[in-house]
Protein backbone atom coordinates (compact mmCIF):
# COMPACT_ATOMS: atom_id res chain seq x y z
CA UNK A 1 0.00 0.00 0.00
CA UNK A 2 1.63 3.45 -0.82
CA UNK A 3 1.28 6.24 1.27
CA UNK A 4 2.06 8.93 -1.54
CA UNK A 5 -1.68 9.73 -3.15
CA UNK A 6 -0.96 12.38 -5.01
CA UNK A 7 2.44 13.17 -7.68
CA UNK A 8 2.89 16.80 -8.91
CA UNK A 9 5.44 17.59 -11.29
CA UNK A 10 6.93 20.58 -12.58
CA UNK A 11 7.56 20.85 -16.12
CA UNK A 12 10.34 22.88 -17.51
CA UNK A 13 13.66 21.24 -16.02
CA UNK A 14 11.85 17.93 -14.81
CA UNK A 15 9.63 16.94 -17.74
CA UNK A 16 11.79 18.52 -20.34
CA UNK A 17 15.14 19.23 -20.97
CA UNK A 18 14.34 22.86 -19.64
CA UNK A 19 15.33 24.10 -23.30
CA UNK A 20 12.39 26.25 -25.07
CA UNK A 21 12.91 25.46 -28.74
CA UNK A 22 11.74 28.11 -31.01
CA UNK A 23 10.71 27.70 -34.51
CA UNK A 24 11.09 30.25 -37.73
CA UNK A 25 7.66 31.40 -37.24
CA UNK A 26 7.56 31.35 -33.32
CA UNK A 27 6.15 28.40 -32.48
CA UNK A 28 7.35 27.00 -29.44
CA UNK A 29 8.05 23.32 -28.99
CA UNK A 30 9.72 21.58 -25.88
CA UNK A 31 10.63 17.43 -25.89
CA UNK A 32 9.23 15.80 -23.85
CA UNK A 33 10.27 11.88 -22.71
CA UNK A 34 8.24 8.96 -23.67
CA UNK A 35 9.74 6.84 -20.39
CA UNK A 36 8.34 9.39 -18.03
CA UNK A 37 4.74 9.29 -20.53
CA UNK A 38 4.86 5.55 -19.38
CA UNK A 39 5.29 6.15 -15.82
CA UNK A 40 2.74 8.75 -15.63
CA UNK A 41 -0.41 7.09 -17.75
CA UNK A 42 0.36 3.28 -16.88
CA UNK A 43 2.63 2.85 -13.71
CA UNK A 44 1.08 5.54 -11.70
CA UNK A 45 -2.37 4.26 -11.90
CA UNK A 46 -1.40 0.98 -10.96
CA UNK A 47 0.28 2.51 -8.07
CA UNK A 48 -3.23 4.36 -7.05
CA UNK A 49 -1.29 7.78 -7.38
CA UNK A 50 -2.84 10.91 -9.12
CA UNK A 51 -0.85 12.72 -11.45
CA UNK A 52 -0.66 16.39 -11.58
CA UNK A 53 1.24 19.37 -12.97
CA UNK A 54 2.14 23.09 -11.33
CA UNK A 55 3.93 25.05 -13.74
CA UNK A 56 4.86 28.66 -13.79
CA UNK A 57 4.60 28.62 -17.55
CA UNK A 58 1.48 28.51 -20.29
CA UNK A 59 1.39 26.52 -23.06
CA UNK A 60 -1.09 24.33 -24.89
CA UNK A 61 2.18 22.00 -25.30
CA UNK A 62 1.54 21.09 -22.04
CA UNK A 63 -2.16 21.24 -22.03
CA UNK A 64 -1.96 18.60 -25.36
CA UNK A 65 0.51 16.47 -23.38
CA UNK A 66 -1.85 16.00 -20.58
CA UNK A 67 -4.59 15.17 -22.06
CA UNK A 68 -2.51 12.67 -24.01
CA UNK A 69 -0.99 11.04 -20.54
CA UNK A 70 -4.54 11.32 -19.04
CA UNK A 71 -3.71 14.21 -16.49
CA UNK A 72 -6.93 16.30 -15.19
CA UNK A 73 -4.87 18.33 -12.79
CA UNK A 74 -2.74 21.46 -14.65
CA UNK A 75 -2.23 24.07 -12.94
CA UNK A 76 -0.39 26.42 -15.80
CA UNK A 77 1.20 29.82 -15.23
CA UNK A 78 1.39 29.47 -11.55
CA UNK A 79 3.26 32.65 -9.99
CA UNK A 80 2.48 30.58 -6.25
CA UNK A 81 3.06 26.79 -6.70
CA UNK A 82 2.26 26.69 -2.89
CA UNK A 83 -0.77 28.17 -2.73
CA UNK A 84 -1.72 26.29 -5.72
CA UNK A 85 -0.80 22.82 -3.89
CA UNK A 86 -2.77 24.20 -0.92
CA UNK A 87 -5.71 24.47 -3.11
CA UNK A 88 -5.21 20.98 -5.33
CA UNK A 89 -4.70 19.40 -1.98
CA UNK A 90 -7.70 20.93 -0.21
CA UNK A 91 -10.04 20.19 -3.54
CA UNK A 92 -8.57 16.33 -3.74
CA UNK A 93 -8.67 15.94 0.44
CA UNK A 94 -5.11 14.84 0.63
CA UNK A 95 -2.97 15.42 2.89
CA UNK A 96 0.66 17.09 2.13
CA UNK A 97 2.17 13.99 3.30
CA UNK A 98 0.47 12.09 1.07
CA UNK A 99 2.44 14.12 -1.85
CA UNK A 100 5.26 13.39 -3.74
CA UNK A 101 6.21 16.59 -5.59
CA UNK A 102 9.30 16.57 -8.53
CA UNK A 103 11.17 19.77 -8.82
CA UNK A 104 14.40 21.33 -10.41
CA UNK A 105 14.45 24.57 -9.39
CA UNK A 106 14.57 27.89 -6.90
CA UNK A 107 10.55 28.41 -8.08
CA UNK A 108 9.86 24.96 -6.77
CA UNK A 109 11.46 25.22 -3.17
CA UNK A 110 8.82 26.35 -1.10
CA UNK A 111 6.32 23.97 -2.35
CA UNK A 112 8.47 21.26 -2.45
CA UNK A 113 9.39 21.97 1.25
CA UNK A 114 6.21 21.25 2.59
CA UNK A 115 5.58 17.58 -0.01
CA UNK A 116 6.02 14.28 2.25
CA UNK A 117 8.22 13.05 -0.66
CA UNK A 118 10.49 15.30 -2.27
CA UNK A 119 12.66 14.31 -5.22
CA UNK A 120 14.31 15.85 -8.84
CA UNK A 121 16.59 14.84 -11.58
CA UNK A 122 19.93 14.62 -11.61
CA UNK A 123 20.55 18.11 -13.37
CA UNK A 124 18.46 20.19 -10.45
CA UNK A 125 20.04 22.89 -8.57
CA UNK A 126 22.06 22.57 -5.67
CA UNK A 127 19.62 24.31 -3.92
CA UNK A 128 17.26 21.64 -4.53
CA UNK A 129 18.76 18.66 -4.24
CA UNK A 130 20.15 19.53 -0.90
CA UNK A 131 16.10 19.06 0.25
CA UNK A 132 15.48 15.98 -1.58
CA UNK A 133 14.85 12.68 -0.63
CA UNK A 134 15.51 11.21 -3.76
CA UNK A 135 17.88 12.19 -6.49
CA UNK A 136 17.33 10.88 -9.78
CA UNK A 137 20.68 9.55 -11.42
CA UNK A 138 18.84 10.66 -14.21
CA UNK A 139 18.36 14.55 -16.40
CA UNK A 140 15.59 16.20 -16.60
CA UNK A 141 13.63 15.42 -19.91
CA UNK A 142 15.55 11.99 -20.51
CA UNK A 143 13.03 9.68 -18.29
CA UNK A 144 13.79 11.50 -14.12
CA UNK A 145 10.05 11.33 -14.07
CA UNK A 146 10.32 7.27 -14.95
CA UNK A 147 13.29 6.68 -12.63
CA UNK A 148 11.43 8.45 -9.90
CA UNK A 149 8.16 6.44 -10.25
CA UNK A 150 10.36 3.10 -10.11
CA UNK A 151 11.85 4.61 -6.98
CA UNK A 152 8.27 4.86 -5.35
CA UNK A 153 7.29 1.23 -6.54
CA UNK A 154 10.35 -0.47 -5.42
CA UNK A 155 9.61 1.47 -1.70
CA UNK A 156 6.17 1.18 -1.81
CA UNK A 157 6.29 4.99 -0.52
Amino acid sequence: MYSIRLMVMDVDGTLTDGGIYIGNDGELMKRFNAKDGYAIANMLPQMNIIPAIITGRKSHIVENRCKELGIRNLIQGSSDKLSDLRNLCNRLDIDFQQTAYIGDDMNDYSVMSIAGFKACPADATEEIRGICDYVSSVKGGDGAVRDIVEYLHSKEF
